[in-house]
């Protein structure tokens, strides 16, 4: 997959693109990331990217012609590609919009900067208005960042472990159960017993009613979309049990 990423910040991408799985897809091929200036396709000598409001306001507007001058300039580069604009003023980013993203041999990705970018570039130049949350950045390249990592872990090949992305959080409206490793305890704080237990069903009980109830405490909206089944209830109901300590336990 190849993504295209228009800026005025380029040197932002320099690290974080090549490091870590990111870093490995690259090495491998198995995602190409350009990184486009968008001030090389200024009109003025100055290269200016941005213009006062019309209408009066507080800040600074991306103009359209720069923007639109760089999606045209790197639209023949490839693949036919959609343009997504990195905006608070977008659709929610989630795991279901990375996995249709995952799907595409290309994605040019437009980075918003200053009060906002010229609503012309939505309304008429870009294909997906992305959002990642719902508080304030200053400028696009982090979400632009996100939405690159979270679609580059889907593609096959990246993850070492083919079922890894199907287990994780969000690939149904849930989070993800607990997580433990060595040592088995640390400063009097034990790893539960299930899971030292070797027993593949009560762990796999253990872990879904755990899920469960951490989507209910913690996410409450992810909660209510869930398809609860009647063991999915029983498991809750087990998992908001108070656990008694276990007397067998041996200490060290």
């Amino acid at each position: 997959m190849i993504f295209d990423i228009l800026t005025i910040f380029p040197g932002m991408f320099d690290a974080p693109l090549g490091e870590s799985i990111l870093g490995k897809a690259r090495e491998r091929g198995l995602v190409e990331i350009r990184v486009h200036n968008i001030r090389d396709h200024a009109f003025d000598k100055h290269q200016m990217t941005d213009d006062r409001p019309f209408g009066g306001g507080e800040g600074m507007v991306m103009k359209p012609e720069p923007i639109v001058a760089a999606v045209e300039a790197v639209a023949g580069e490839g693949p036919e590609a959609p343009v997504a604009l990195l905006t608070p003023a977008g659709r929610l980013f989630t795991q279901d919009l990375a996995a249709r993203l995952s799907l595409l041999p290309r994605l040019i990705l437009i980075c918003g900067r200053y009060e906002g970018v010229d609503e012309r570039i939505a309304e008429h130049f870009a294909d997906e208005t992305i959002s990642i949350g719902d508080y304030v950045l200053t400028g696009g390249e982090l979400a632009a960042m996100v939405v690159v990592d979270a679609v580059t872990r889907l593609i096959p090949g990246v993850l070492g472990n083919a079922s890894s992305a199907a287990a994780e959080s969000f690939t149904e409206p849930i989070l993800e159960y607990p997580q433990y490793t060595r040592p088995q305890e640390f400063r009097g704080h034990p790893v539960p017993d299930v899971l030292l237990s070797g027993h593949h069903e009560a762990i796999r009980r253990w872990r879904r009613g755990q899920a469960l109830l951490r989507t209910k405490r913690l996410r409450p909206d992810l909660f209510a979309r869930l398809e609860i089944s009647a063991e999915d209830l029983e498991l809750l109901r087990e998992a908001e049990r108070p656990q008694a300590p276990n007397p067998l336990r041996v200490a060290g």
